[in-house]
């Protein structure tokens, strides 16, 4: 397929284009530079401007952009930019795609979203039908997936990622954990009560290509099959780097240092890949220890599509 990628030079885009290239896909960046190569076009989400011909040229549009919600301390002025860059980039991808001729519309849009969508469940376990939650993530997460409406009012196939924790040693919620277990010096978040929805990144991928091949539209939970709790994490991580894990970070502390985003470090978000199980997708790493090991162990060449 030809397919018309926003967020390539991120945590998950890179990797995605990468895996996507190999299986033979042609790839094409939407980039905010000017481009470097003949597989880049420019774009201003921003301002709404995407030239509706290069979006004419794909098969597929995949749209993981907006910032990084772990990457600074949040302030009202990073907030605000977690909200646009994602809402900015999904209405001008979804509004170009719903004007142009039907015969020159993309089959499908993948369109990221997370599973900040459910807010703080507790221990009660929710698939994809649940309601949008309460918080600040939650809230994006409404506006962020409401953005793909014109796309979809206008028949195509759009797929919302309700991404949970892509485990992954390069970088995600994994790498800045990795320097403080090896000091000895890591321990659970506040009470370790809270639900992790993790998901290996082979299996975050593979669930990706299954889902641009399928005729799956809506949210899905792209999360591994057997969430567990922040302690559970913990002490699984810890025993795979071999080194204990006794230091506890109370919340006091997590506010301190993370600002607002201490709230959704704490919140427990306990997801199940509803959708993807009916669909039998196959996992490659189902249980933590094994998604784990492989995020720990240096990279494999993928598998055949």
């Amino acid at each position: 397929m030809r397919i018309l990628l926003a967020g390539a030079s991120g945590f998950l885009g890179t990797r995605l284009a990468d895996r996507l290239a190999a299986d033979g896909h042609q790839i094409t960046r939407l980039v905010r530079r000017s481009p470097g190569d003949p597989q880049e076009r420019r774009w201003d989400p921003a301002a709404g401007q995407l030239d509706p011909a290069v979006v004419t040229e794909a098969d597929a549009v995949v749209n993981l952009a907006g910032a990084g919600v772990g990457d600074k301390r949040w302030d009202d002025d990073y907030r605000r930019l977690i909200r646009t860059s994602r809402v900015d980039s999904t209405t001008t991808l979804a509004t170009t795609i719903a004007g142009l001729p039907a015969a020159d519309r993309p089959r499908v849009l993948l369109n990221s979203s997370a599973v900040g969508w459910y807010g703080n469940t507790g221990d009660r376990a929710v698939e994809e039908d649940a309601p949008a939650g309460e918080g600040f993530l939650a809230d994006v997460c409404r506006v962020w997936e409401a953005a793909t409406r014109p796309a979809e009012d206008a028949g195509v196939r759009v797929v919302r990622l309700r991404t949970g924790l892509p485990l992954d040693r390069e970088g995600g919620m994994l790498k800045p954990q990795l320097l403080p277990f090896k000091l000895g010096i890591a321990g659970r978040l506040g009470s370790g009560r809270q639900w992790l929805p993790w998901i290996s990144m082979a299996d975050w991928l593979d669930a990706t290509r299954f889902l641009l091949d399928s005729d799956i539209a809506g949210p899905v939970n792209v999360v591994g099959p057997n969430p567990v709790t922040n302690a559970e994490f913990t002490r699984e991580l810890a025993r795979q780097l071999h080194r204990p894990a006794i230091v506890p970070i109370p919340a006091l502390a997590l506010k301190v240092v993370l600002g607002g985003f201490a709230h959704e470090a704490l919140t427990s978000t306990r997801v199940l890949p509803g959708v993807l199980a009916r669909a039998a997708y196959r996992y490659q790493h189902p249980t933590l220890p094994q998604a784990l090991k492989a995020a720990l162990t240096p990279l494999t060449p993928p598998r055949p599509g």
